[in-house]
Parts: structure tokens; sequence; C-alpha cells
């Protein structure tokens, strides 16, 4: 990256892969390692591995969202890429959810990939960061009334909740990162328990500010930490902010908070606007971006194109301490509970008589489902999603209602107390939809296509739903970490006697210790690796310019994410800016807009409005499945990502004015073209 900055190179940092355990292609993180080794300033590889995108069965079941195997093969590529560069390996939110459980397993996959014969000159120094929170400190919370929920659609918490929860983590900010780096400033290898995406980001730069520059974290202005911050937010995704977007993105950091970010695909670049639309991505709204203790502000903020074209230098973050507002460090805790058992039947429906009367049909199946368990006393639901109708979006579907598909896929949802009794509810399902009558039938030997995967009943163990998601205080020293030592917590804070909420230890691999004598784990080599997903060509694909009628003809990006379990947040970004100020100055994207596409009230939009710096349009939603608000990935979830409800946005009709507006912009741009 060519640079102009007055600043000094305080670091790089590089994250291979925007999700530790989803595969990545080493070599181009050894190339990009590679041409750093001459830079005097250090690099680290830095990495998140959670998010609540998944849903909540990690934090209910201890599950992790990528199967061990996939984490084996990660680290085998990180671990030799750290003893070859001599580089650090950070990482966040270990297993998905951050559990102490899920930190540990990264310990135990650590250890047996350094104990593997083919790895004998291996030695590591591991610093483990535990983000688990006693239930009795979140009830004692609870009791005093400083509990709140994150964001005005996440209901109370309830001391039910609490004991119901499995382990409740908290989102740890930069600190105990950073005072686990001070205190053992030989580490190699972070791994930490649930933590703020951007944190270690945060941590890292600033542990460099204090060991290069002589400057704490107190002497760090609200331009670095924002820098920081920034930058942290945009890695965590790795190149996510390239077009086309790609795997692995490299960042320089300079002391002033400034830095330039460039993916490490050769097919993709980074462009002002790609990268500041990025701010938009999963969140609430575009210019303030809450988190632990403090709160990103990015109204100021610029995007420069650098020389060569792939670059782009970001400055003008700024990081807003909560306790300079005089408001408490807050953390947010993440707990789910199990609600009982899920059994699945799935098939098609081809008749079109069928078809015409699903509705009723499926009310009758229900009716002899209920008739077929009258006797229980146990609390059980069936309910069905409707593929190639309203299977997606439900109640949010913008469509006619009187639309009907040639075909549909039918996949049948039974909840119970036991996986005994939600396979028994889902038979029954499964035997009315088959054998169910129904007016104008011609098909009498069987109405539903069954049999997918070769089972008619496919048990899918607990079912989960997220039941804390909550904001708690915490006292000044609270929001550090203190280390493990003889297997007990040591209170650094010392003088004000309070513990901080979170712990590390130190624990080393190799040199002493004894190699096995087979191999089991995968080799960290290029030609083993899978390769990332080429990008894509760059051309944006079916706008009409010429004679646009439609929302999805004039904006390259329409797409919808989760922000958290309970919203659904919605963008539209815009390449040319003299349409992107068109649309704002009109009354296409509105509040009122959203609302009605979306069949929600006007207080169940909770953000709507537009960002500059990314020429684009923001909304964010309340998640709602058959009128309720409910969080992500529970029972008769449809996308648990939310990243499929934009679809209600893309055939939204653009009013005569702006039609009439923007065929002159294109008749004039190409008039303007002809003549050169």
């Amino acid at each position: 990256m060519e640079s102009s900055c007055n600043a000094e190179t305080l670091c790089h940092i590089i994250t291979p892969v925007g999700m530790l355990g989803y595969g990545f292609d080493e070599s181009l993180t050894k190339q990009a390692l590679g041409s750093l080794k001459e830079s005097p300033a250090p690099t680290a590889l830095v990495l998140d591995s959670g998010s609540t995108d998944g849903g909540p069965l990690k934090l209910a079941t201890g599950s992790m969202t990528a199967p061990r195997s996939a984490y084996e093969r990660d680290f085998a590529k990180l671990l030799s890429l750290s003893h070859e560069f001599h580089v650090p390996v950070i990482i966040s939110s270990a297993g998905g959810d951050g559990s102490d459980a899920h930190v540990d397993e990264f310990l135990d996959i650590i250890e047996e990939i350094v104990r593997d014969v083919r790895n004998k000159p291996y030695k590591f120094k591991v610093l483990a960061i535990y983000s688990s929170v006693p239930k009795a400190k979140v009830l004692e919370h609870l009791a005093a009334g400083e509990v709140e929920g994150c964001g005005s659609s996440v209901p109370p918490l309830t001391s039910a909740d609490v004991e119901r929860a499995g382990p409740i983590v908290a989102q740890m900010g930069h600190e105990p990162f950073l005072d686990a780096m001070i205190a053992q400033p030989d580490f190699d290898i972070i791994i930490g328990g649930r933590a703020y995406d951007p944190s270690p980001y945060i941590a890292y730069c600033a542990y460099q500010a204090r060991q290069g520059f002589s400057l704490p974290l107190k002497a760090l202005s609200t331009q670095q930490l924002g820098g920081f911050a920034f930058m942290g937010k945009i890695m965590e995704c790795g190149a996510l902010c390239s077009t086309p977007k790609s795997s692995s993105a490299m960042a320089k950091i300079y002391l002033d908070g400034t830095f330039d970010i460039v993916p490490l695909s050769m097919g993709s670049i980074c462009t002002p606007t790609s990268v500041a639309a990025h701010t938009m991505y999963e969140k609430t709204r575009p210019d303030i971006l809450p988190g632990p203790g403090g709160k990103l502000d990015l109204n100021s903020s610029q995007y420069e194109q650098l020389p060569d074209n792939r670059s782009v230098r970001v400055r003008g973050a700024k990081y807003i301490s909560a306790r300079e507002l005089n408001l408490p460090y807050t953390v947010k805790l993440e707990g789910a509970k199990t609600v009982g058992y899920r059994t699945l039947i799935m098939g098609g429906i081809r008749d079109p008589i069928l078809i015409g009367q699903i509705d009723s049909f499926l009310t009758r199946v229900k009716e002899f489902v209920k008739q077929q368990h009258s006797s229980l006393t146990e609390e059980w639901e069936v309910d069905f999603h409707v593929y190639g109708a309203n299977g997606i979006m439900g109640a949010h579907e913008p469509g006619e209602s009187s639309y009907r598909p040639r075909e549909i896929f039918l996949v049948g949802e039974a909840l119970a107390s036991s996986q005994k009794l939600a396979t028994s509810i889902a038979s029954s399902a499964r035997i009315a939809c088959v054998h169910g009558p129904y007016p104008g039938q011609r098909g009498t030997s069987g109405n539903f296509a069954m049999g997918q995967g070769g089972k008619l009943e496919i048990e899918m163990g607990p079912c989960a739903e997220f039941c804390i998601y909550h904001l708690i205080p915490l006292k000044p020293g609270e929001e550090g970490a203190s280390p493990i030592l003889d297997g007990h917590d040591q209170d650094p804070a010392g003088t004000k006697g309070v513990a901080p909420l979170f712990s590390w230890k130190v624990v080393e691999f190799g040199s002493m210790e004894p190699w096995a004598t087979e191999s089991r784990l995968p080799e960290a080599t290029a030609s083993s690796s899978r390769r990332e997903m080429r990008p894509l060509p760059t051309a944006h694909v079916g706008l009409n310019l010429s004679n646009p009628s439609k929302l999805q003809e004039i904006a390259p990006v329409i797409r919808s994410k989760n922000s958290g379990p309970y919203e659904i947040t919605l963008d539209v970004l815009f390449s040319d800016e003299t349409i992107y100020s068109l649309v704002k100055s009109s009354n296409l994207l509105t509040s009122a807009t959203i609302a009605r596409l979306y069949h929600l009230k006007d207080d169940e939009v909770i953000y709507c409005g537009f960002y500059d710096q990314a020429k684009a349009f923001k909304a964010t939603i309340l998640r709602k499945r058959k009128g309720q608000v409910r969080p992500s990935g529970g029972f008769m979830e449809t996308d648990v990502h939310g990243s499929q409800q934009y679809a209600g946005l893309l055939e939204l009709e653009l009013s005569g004015d702006i039609r009439t507006s923007i065929r002159k912009i294109f008749s004039s741009n190409r008039e303007r073209e002809s003549t050169l």
C-alpha cells in the first residue's frame, strides 16, 4: 500500500478470513506476511470466531459454529504461519459463542497440533481469556434494577430466563485483551472468549502504542481509539468491504488512528464507497455504533482512494467513552435456553388443486394432529413453512396474497417437551398431509412427495431460544481481566478492591511436550488448502438507467441482515451520486414506505435514514414471526441471518418524477460520451 500519511506507522493486521472455521487460502496470507518482512512495524494475525448470526443453539447446548475438524484445519494453517513468520495470532469469541468450554476446546486443538510429530519445532505461549458471567452476578444486577435490553425490541429480563439459560457470556471490550498482553508481552497466541468484534483489534493497536510509543491506554485520543475501533469493525469481516467481496484483508494502522485497508485477493479492490458501505453492514444504524464502554461515532469519517487503486485510507472516526459522558461502562450479556425438542417433516406438493387451497388444508392437518393427541397434558406446537409461496418472508411478504406457485415445498415443525412427543406430533402431521382429503381431489393415492434424505420424520434434538441479550453496568475496574494463578483469580485492581469481571491464564505448548507418533490432523500446506471462493465480476448486473421502473434497476446493492437476534436491517446502496441525491430528496424511501412494504406498524421501524458517505439508505425493523416479536433461531425460524428479507424492496415502484429525472440524466451522460 502506497502511503503519504504524515503519522508514523503503528502496526499491520492481517485477517485471513472473517470467521475462523470457514476455511481460507493461506498462500494469500503467506504472501502478505512476506511483503512485510522488512517493515519495522509489528504485524499480527487477528480473527473473529463468533456471532449470534447462527442462532441460539451454541449457547444453549454447547455446540460450535463449525465442526471441530474445520477449526483443526484452520488452526493448522495459522500455527504454521505464526511459527514461520514469528507473528502472533489473536482469536476472539472461541467456538462461536465464546463460552469458557470453547476457549478450552481451542486450547485442546492447539495442543494436539503442537504434539503432532510433524510440528516438533513448534513452541507457543498461549493466553486464554474467559468471559463467562456467574448467574448469581446477573441476578444481583437484576434485583438492583440494573439490567436493560440491548435495544428497544428486547423484552425485559426475568429471573426465570437467567435460571433456564445455559452459560452466560459477556461481550468483552478491548481491556481484557490489553491487560493480558501487557502482563505477558512475549505471547504468541491469544484465545479469547466472547468479545465485541473489534476488541482484539483495538487491543493490539493500543498495545503497540504503549510498547512502541510509550502511550498508555488513557493517553490515547478519541481519534486514535476511534480509528482502531473502526478498523477492527471493518477487518473482523475479512475483506467483505471489498468489491467484489473476498475473504482476506490487510490493514496498515497509523499512530493517529488513520488506517489503510486492502483485500489480499488480486481480483478484488477496495473503494471509498465499498468501505463506507460496510459501516452499514448488520448494524442498527450506520453513524453511531455502540460497544462495551462507549460508542463509535462515524459522522466525520472520510475515505480516500490510494494511488494503487486497490487500497482505501480511512480517517475521522471517533470513540466516545461512556464515562466521559458520565455514563456507566456497560457490557452486553448473551444467553439462550432450551424450549423443547423439535422434529421435522419435509415434502413437495405439485397438485395445483391442492396448492390453490393450501391454507385451509393445513388448518385441517393441524386439527387432525390435535385430535390425535387430545389426551395429552404436555404442551406442544406444530406449524408449516410453505416454500414457493411465503416460506421465507412470511408475514413480511409484499407479494400478492392470491399468488399461487406451480409447486411448493412444505416443511413442518413439531415442538414438544420430549423428542418422542415431537416425533409423534410430526408423524401425525405427515400422515394428514399425505392422506388428507380436500375438495376437488383427483389423486387419491397421496398428496405429499416425501422421503427426502430417506427419512419420513427427522429428529432435530433440542430447540433453543435467546433469552438474554441485555446490558449490565460495570464498576470502574470490572472491565479488565485478572490472571488465574494456581487456579484462583487474582485482583490486579487491588487498591480499589474491585475484581475484574474477566480472567485469563497462560498455557505453554511445545518444546518439552512429548510428540505423538501418528498424525491425524491436516497439514498446513498450500496444496491441501481449500482455496477461497473466487470473486465474481464487478459489473453491476440488472441496472436499467435508460428506462427504470423499479428500485432494483437503479441500486446495485439491496441487502438485508440480522442486527442482533431481535432486529433485521435493510440497506440500499447507490453507485451514482446524482441518483442517490434524487432518491434522498424524494419520498421513495421513508419509514412509512418500509412499514407498508413489510406490513409493520410505524413504531416497528426502529431506524430509517440516509448515509451520505456510502450513498446509501438504511432501515432497521423488528424481527417478527406470526405477528409477534421473536428472536432469531427459535421455533419456526425461516431466515436466521435475515439475509433474504431484502426481497421486499426489489420491486418497489419508482415515481414518475424519479423515472423522468433518471432518464434525463442517462440521456445527458450518453450524449456527453458520444461527443468525446
